[in-house]
């Protein structure tokens, strides 16, 4: 299976799913190339960003994971 690059935008409103998303993130990290964060204070936010080599569905079950955690939104761009 071909490997996509993918960037994945994540917006967590809940920082109560932080250590639960460190445990996604760890999950995959033979997967990612590069992650940078951002806490917004001004909205209350934490917003992250993740590139990511691997097959299509594995970005998908990725990012998949990370949609379930309550107060998190993510949603990815791959070419």
């Amino acid at each position: 299976m071909d490997n996509k690059v993918a960037v994945i935008g994540i917006i967590i409103k809940n920082t109560a799913v932080i250590p639960e998303l460190n445990e996604i993130l760890s999950e995959y990290d033979q997967f990612i190339c590069g992650r940078m964060g951002l806490p917004y204070e001004k909205r209350d936010m934490r917003v992250i960003s993740i590139v990511m080599d691997a097959p299509a569905d594995i970005i998908g079950f990725f990012t998949g994971k990370i949609t379930r955690l309550n107060g998190v939104t993510a949603n990815y761009v791959h070419a």
